[in-house]
This record gives C-alpha cells, sequence and structure tokens, in this order.
C-alpha cells in the first residue's frame, strides 16, 4: 500500500445499514433458539 492510497472505508450510511443487518441476524438467530426452546417444552 502507498501512502497516497485512498482510505478503504464505506461511507457512513453503508456502514449504518451493515450494523442494522448485523443487529437484524442477531436478534433472528436470537428468535430461532427461543422458539426451539418454546417448541421442545411442549
Amino acid at each position: 500500500m502507498l501512502w497516497s492510497d485512498p482510505e478503504n472505508e464505506p461511507p457512513k450510511d453503508l456502514r449504518d445499514a451493515q450494523d442494522m443487518l448485523r443487529r437484524l441476524g442477531f436478534l433472528m438467530a436470537l428468535a430461532m433458539v427461543l422458539i426451539m426452546i418454546v417448541i421442545g417444552l411442549r
């Protein structure tokens, strides 16, 4: 890499969207685990 290379960082709105998708994926995984537990207890 050269000193003159631009920063390889996505724009702020893209980073915000990635954070939102990451949180959404985490919530979906948590919901799936809770559903499996509820189904297993019946």
